[in-house]
């Protein structure tokens, strides 16, 4: 199953909301156009814009009213992006150049501020003050979740529950409000946003968890990254932390963290039953996602939202 295949009823939609990002990003200062539209150009799965439309379904679909939110969120999410790869120092991204390593670390931040600042001029266009809330906040959460990661970076003494605030911080929170606020602009009723709400939230948690298995023992050439490349930054995820807290050779495992022999530590961590512990933990939160979508009506967007939670699940990459 691919992500294309669960897509395809709404592409013309998708395609039009791929329009209007190139809309958005458009601006007349020639740098600028250039960084945004290399970023754009790079691709990603589109998931939030999918959700949001999705999500409008099960309300009074309206793609030119939806569009202001599935936008503004994809907007968001590159940003996010952008300003990743400065602090993690990263030179590829899908398999190409970040906008830091083909120009330089300035103009990405400035280029992360622009994208974020057309997301939020574009969130203006929708009147309903419930929706920007749920988006300032989830902002200021999506910021919290980057800090939280900047002062975990190569803290092997972080919990699991540190540990899920980050991931909900930065993943999961946007794709819930995605699911969330495409309902909302739809006029749902509050049972059926809620409902999506926690769909995405734990849809957001098992897809960071699956990033995280990938990071270990993903194929490289469809990752774009070298495998580790987390844990060779510093981000130490749930495979890593198992190893080192929990696993009958936590102690041997100790002995490589100090002396930092960090191709040993990733080859331990794909072998390890961390990778298992983290699969299983991600398909609980498929399962949750899945019963909160049990009481909505059975259509074709509920079949593609089960459809996605099961793709997540599978991934390869």
């Amino acid at each position: 199953m691919k992500l294309t295949d669960i897509f395809w009823p709404f592409r013309s939609d998708m395609d039009y909301i791929e329009r209007e990002l190139d809309r958005a990003i458009d601006t007349k200062e020639p740098v600028l156009q250039k960084t945004s539209s290399h970023l754009l150009k790079a691709g990603g799965k589109r998931i939030r814009p999918v959700f949001v439309l999705l999500g409008g379904k099960f309300g009074n679909y309206d793609i030119e009213r939806l569009k202001h939110v599935a936008v503004s969120l994809e907007l968001i999410h590159m940003a996010s992006l952008v300003h990743d790869d400065v602090i993690d120092d990263a030179e590829l991204r899908r398999g190409k150049m970040t906008v830091k390593s083909k120009w330089d670390n300035r103009i990405a931040m400035y280029t992360g501020d622009y994208i974020f600042a057309r997301a939020l001029m574009i969130a203006t266009e929708l009147s309903n003050p419930q929706i920007h809330k749920i988006l300032s906040r989830a902002i200021v959460d999506l910021c919290t979740g980057e800090i939280e990661q900047i002062r975990d970076l190569h803290n092997w003494n972080q919990s699991l529950r540190n540990y899920l605030r980050r991931i909900k911080r930065k993943t999961a929170l946007l794709i819930a409000i995605s699911c969330q606020l495409g309902a909302l602009a739809a006029d749902a009723t509050p049972d059926v946003v809620h409902r999506l709400y926690v769909y995405g939230y734990n849809v957001g948690m098992a897809f960071q968890i699956t990033d995280d298995i990938l990071d270990f023992i993903g194929d490289e050439k469809k990752l774009g990254k070298p495998a580790g490349s987390d844990l060779r930054q510093g981000n130490i995820t749930l495979p890593a932390l198992y190893m080192y807290h929990v696993s009958p050779d936590a102690r041997c495992f100790r002995e490589l963290v100090k002396e930092n022999r960090v191709d040993e530590m990733i080859r331990v961590i794909r072998e390890s039953e961390g990778i298992q512990v983290a699969r299983r933990l991600a398909e609980r939160y498929l399962t949750r996602a899945a019963q909160a979508l049990t009481p909505l009506p059975d259509n074709k967007s509920k079949d593609a939202l089960l459809k996605i939670a099961r793709f997540i699940g599978e991934r390869q990459f």
